[in-house]
């Protein structure tokens, strides 16, 4: 069942009759529908993410009246991944072998969804259709989000609910059942995709292009960073352990419109990891984005780290300070310090602020490996 491939990737589109296999949609949704009602719209989406293969929006009319919105998106096996002929064949190779495409689907299991605290949640999944080829498209709810942008408030209150969840999920139980060995994607990382990426900042003629000059020092900084990678994993190995949400970003906490609570999502990089690594992302998700300018990163990572704290310890699980601040820097840096900087902005004049607003936040992320670390 494969869709139509257009040029660009992240435009992929799928028609109803593929989303569905062979499964009638009254069934998917679990109720009846009036097919005629029936519309889809292909969502954009970065097909950096080696395993989504498409996000749809499909909705229409109940049989019986009123309206239904369901978010699609298409799970992917990586050979199916429009990124992967551009790896160097024995990295994509290793990755093929270990990256779990599937790992998404978790995010329902109940050794999770039953430790949320309240005021956070996972979308309503309809269901899961097996399509052939190692594709699987999971139904599930539409959220209709707040439009108002994130504030102090909004991150605190994000924090909180996540020390509180990474708390509960420190449970002997839990952990075992990963059957991952502990910081194992982030491991993998470290050895199979960062490690080039210095190589980037190694070229000193690079950096006499007109935005890049004046951060010379910020590459001289990222580049001695680079000497605390094999520290960092050692420090982190040696604490106790969790299973993260591993990709804890805004955009993977939904907030409704007209409430409070958070929707969970896209859940990443599940292995045993030590509490405060999802805060790396928590933190620069928007600034990274362009949506948070790199001077609010400070108050953020403040409000952050306190609020994570707070809650994490209303459990009665003890939380070391100085663990904290390592897991959350040692990740940061790891994660985002070599991958920034969108090296092909420097040939278009037009992203000129935004090649700058990364440089500031790589600056942010260096700074705070040497405050923690």
């Amino acid at each position: 069942m494969s869709p139509q491939v257009p040029f660009d990737p992240s435009q992929v589109v799928w028609e109803l009759d593929q989303l569905l296999g062979d499964r009638p949609l009254d069934s998917v949704l679990g109720r009846p529908v009036d097919r005629s009602s029936v519309r889809v719209e292909t969502e954009e989406y970065h097909f950096g993410s080696p395993a989504s293969g498409g996000l749809v929006t499909v909705h229409g009319a109940w049989a019986d009246g009123g309206g239904w919105s369901a978010f699609v998106k298409i799970l992917q096996h990586l050979r199916h991944w429009a990124l992967l002929p551009m790896i160097p064949p024995h990295v994509a190779e290793e990755m093929i072998r270990f990256y779990p495409w599937r790992e998404e689907l978790q995010l329902w299991r109940p050794a999770l969804v039953d430790r949320l605290p309240p005021g956070i949640r996972v979308p309503h999944l309809y269901d899961t259709v097996e399509l052939g080829d190692d594709r699987v498209a999971v139904w599930m709810e539409k959220v209709d989000l707040d439009p108002r942008p994130w504030s102090l408030n909004t991150f605190s209150r994000a924090a909180r609910l996540m020390g509180e969840h990474n708390a509960r999920m420190c449970d002997e139980e839990v952990v075992a059942a990963c059957g991952v060995e502990d910081d194992y994607a982030l491991r993998m990382w470290a050895g199979n995709g960062l490690r080039p990426r210095l190589s980037d900042f190694d070229d000193p003629a690079r950096w006499v292009h007109p935005v890049l000059a004046p951060y010379a020092e910020v590459r001289r900084r990222v580049v001695a960073a680079g000497s605390l990678i094999e520290d960092v994993l050692s420090r982190l190995a040696s604490m106790r352990h969790g299973m993260p949400h591993g990709d804890c970003s805004p955009q993977n906490l939904l907030v409704p419109r007209g409430s409070d609570e958070f929707v969970m999502i896209d859940i990443s990089f599940q292995a045993p990891s030590p509490p405060g690594t999802d805060l790396a992302q928590l933190v620069v998700g928007l600034a990274h984005a362009g949506e948070l300018a790199p001077d609010q990163l400070e108050e953020v990572e403040k409000t952050v780290l306190a609020s994570y704290a707070e809650g994490f310890r209303t459990t009665g699980v003890d939380l070391d300070d100085q663990d904290l601040l390592t897991a959350y820097a040692g990740t940061l840096l790891l994660r985002s310090a070599f991958t920034s900087i969108p090296w092909e902005w420097l040939d278009d004049p037009a992203r000129k602020d935004d090649l700058e607003g990364r440089l500031r936040l790589t600056e942010f992320i260096v700074d705070t490996a040497e405050r923690y670390l």
